[in-house]
C-alpha cells in the first residue's frame, strides 16, 4: 500500500509542477517526501509526506495550506499513522508586525489522538529580517476539541507561543529551528510542545535535500503511552 501511495504522490507532484504552478506566480508549493523500504530478515516501510501551498492574495494578505502524512509498517503490521492539516491566513500590519488566524486538524491514534480540532488567532513580530538571519515570534489564543482513543474527550480555551530562527546560507540552503508551546487554560498540566530542527541543502534551483529532527511532547498523554515522540528524517524537497 505504501509503495502505491509513493508512486501516486510523485505522479501528482510532477503533473502540478509542470502546469498549475508555472502558470500562476502568486501560487507556490513546497513538497517533501521520504520513503524507506527494507526486505529480507526485516520488512519495514515508512512513508512521510509534507506539503505547503501558499497564495499571495495581496501585498499584505497571505494564505497557506499545510498537509502532513506519516505511515509506517513493520513485518506487515502498521506501527505508525499520523495525518494533519492546517489552513491559515496572515495579514501584514507593518513591515515587522502581522496578525494571523487558522484552523488545524490532527489524527494520530498511536499517540492517543482520534482526532483533534483547533482554531486559533494571534499576532506575530519579525525581529530579524535577514538577509542571513531571520527571527520571528508569535502569541495567540486557541480553542481545541479533542477525542482520545481511551474514550475521553475535552474542549478548552488555550494559548499558543511560537518562535522560529532561520539562518540562510543561500537562497535555497538554510538552517531552521522552531519551537511551539500550547497550553490548556482549563487544566494547567495539559500542555504540548513541538520542536523542529532542520537543515536544507539545495541540489538545484527547484530541488533540495532536507535533514530534520522533530520532537513532540505531550505532558498528559493517554494512559500507557509515551509522553514524547521523536522523528529523525531525510527528505527530498521540491519547490514549485
Amino acid at each position: 500500500m505504501i509503495r502505491g501511495v509513493v508512486l501516486l504522490g510523485c505522479l501528482l507532484m510532477g503533473l502540478f509542477g509542470g502546469s498549475v504552478f508555472a502558470a500562476d506566480k502568486l501560487l507556490s508549493d513546497q513538497a517533501e517526501i521520504s520513503f524507506v523500504d527494507t526486505s529480507g530478515n526485516s520488512e519495514i516501510s515508512t512513508l512521510s509526506v509534507k506539503n505547503l501551498m501558499t497564495y499571495q492574495f495581496s501585498d499584505k494578505l497571505l494564505g497557506s495550506w499545510r498537509l502532513f502524512l506519516l505511515r509506517g509498517e513493520s513485518d506487515g503490521e502498521k506501527n505508525a499513522e499520523r495525518y494533519a492539516t492546517e489552513l491559515r491566513v496572515d495579514y501584514l500590519l507593518t513591515k515587522r508586525l502581522y496578525s494571523f488566524a487558522g484552523a488545524r486538524w490532527l489524527k494520530d491514534t498511536f499517540a492517543g489522538v482520534d482526532p483533534r480540532y483547533g482554531l486559533g488567532a494571534g499576532v506575530g513580530y519579525k525581529f530579524l529580517l535577514g538577509p542571513k538571519h531571520f527571527l520571528l515570534g508569535e502569541a495567540g489564543l486557541t480553542y481545541t476539541v479533542e477525542d482520545r482513543t481511551d474514550g475521553t474527550d475535552s474542549d478548552y480555551l488555550g494559548g499558543r507561543l511560537f518562535g522560529q530562527y532561520d539562518y540562510a546560507f543561500s537562497d535555497k540552503s538554510r538552517f531552521i529551528q522552531s519551537l511551539e508551546f500550547l497550553q490548556d487554560f482549563k487544566e494547567s498540566k495539559n500542555w504540548l510542545m513541538n520542536s523542529e530542527t532542520a537543515l536544507t541543502a539545495a541540489l538545484n534551483s527547484f530541488m533540495s535535500l532536507k535533514a530534520s529532527y522533530l520532537v513532540q511532547y505531550d505532558n498528559e498523554p493517554v494512559d500507557a503511552l509515551d509522553d514524547i515522540d521523536t522523528t529523525l528524517g531525510m527528505a527530498l524537497v521540491i519547490n514549485y
